[in-house]
């Protein structure tokens, strides 16, 4: 552990709001962080992309493998992303400088490659369940931290749609905010007054995890909210209060959510709902994130019914991201305004989820 992440976490102890300023703190890079979907980037094309501002940019070779380099050509400092990829290799727009796959310059036109000069910063990138993901940080750890599978995405059981939203807030307002299903009075008009009530709670120093079940205390639920949880409901069984299961996991620096139906789960049985997520920092101090990720939801047994009621699913998720999106952008002009972090937290889960955030990132300089 670092001597900066040892003054964060003595920081983090002090209860006092104003005492410990986890915006001032940056997503590591010494992980892998989704940069674009695969659809996005077509063979012999390029795409430009930032991780806390460092341009980056992407390109499919015509092998069609993925390769990152930084987004600056050596010579003026032009973005490589406008220039043309030549086999494995990418050439820059200005003056066709080229670069292979580690970044190393390997021909300038009007020099040939006598004396060549130096050439840009490449990046490890790897195409996981249709993300392109990039590792910002040192390469020699990125082996050892690639991501597993990306929730139930590729299973052919769930039917999964992208989420891919920019959002004008720090990445840590978006952990926590997920975390907290005390938020649930925020979507009443979507879901009516549901009450959550915290099962448990475990952290460890890179990973946090909480679970909840609920009740619903007035209205009633949504067709989306049906669909993606009554119709996976075992014939005759009744919709009691707390039977339903919720647990949120943050396995830095990425999130899920799963749901199960039913008091008793076991730990092999799968979620009618099952959601990851992943926050890339856009800006130098992190106040902007682009939020990737994928919601599934579990087929039921009709056959083609999930394809029917799924307007009716995206609508519902649609909903609720705005209100999620809407309320942490307003976090993150208050904290703008205040210019230090004031939050009075009192939920012990989210202050375990905020001593791993400051544990695992990184101060911003």
């Amino acid at each position: 552990m670092s001597e900066d992440s040892s003054q964060l976490i003595s920081l983090h102890k002090v209860s006092t709001p104003g005492a410990f300023d986890l915006r001032r703190v940056g997503a590591h890079p010494d992980f892998w962080y989704p940069m674009a979907w695969s659809g996005e980037l077509k063979a012999g094309k390029t795409l430009g992309r930032r991780f806390a501002e460092l341009p980056i940019v992407l390109y499919r070779g015509q092998s069609g493998q993925v390769f990152a380099l930084e987004d600056r050509c050596a010579h003026r400092q032009v973005p490589l992303h406008l220039g043309v990829v030549s086999g494995d290799d990418l050439k820059c727009h200005y003056h066709g400088w080229s670069y292979n796959r580690t970044g190393k310059c390997v021909n300038v036109p009007y020099l040939g490659t006598d004396r060549l000069p130096t050439g840009v910063k490449s990046y490890p990138a790897r195409e996981i369940d249709g993300l392109i993901f990039v590792f910002p940080g040192d390469p020699a750890v990125a082996e050892s931290r690639v991501p597993k599978a990306l929730g139930s995405s590729q299973r052919k059981d769930y039917k999964t749609r992208q989420l891919n939203r920019e959002v004008a807030c720090h990445y840590t307002f978006m952990h926590e905010n997920l975390f907290d299903m005390n938020h649930q009075f925020m979507h009443r008009k979507q879901m009516g007054s549901i009450r959550a009530r915290c099962l448990g709670r475990q952290h460890g120093d890179d990973w946090a995890q909480v679970e909840y079940s609920f009740s619903r205390t007035e209205g009633k639920s949504s067709v989306g909210e049906q669909v993606i949880v009554d119709l996976m409901r075992k014939r005759g069984e009744a919709k009691k209060d707390f039977c339903d299961h919720m647990r949120i996991r943050t396995d830095y620096p990425s999130q899920s959510l799963k749901v199960w139906v039913g008091r008793d789960i076991q730990q092999s049985d799968d979620p009618v709902l099952d959601v990851w997520l992943g926050y890339t920092p856009l800006d130098a101090q992190q106040r902007t994130n682009r939020t990737y990720g994928y919601l599934s939801v579990k087929k039921p047994r009709v056959p083609g019914i999930i394809h029917a009621v799924w307007p009716f699913v995206t609508w519902f998720t649609e909903n609720i991201f705005r209100e999620d999106k809407e309320i942490v952008e307003y976090e993150q002009r208050a904290y703008d305004a205040q210019g230090t972090d004031w939050n009075n937290e009192v939920f012990p889960p989210i202050r375990d989820l905020r001593g791993v955030l400051a544990r695992c990132g990184k101060p911003i300089e």
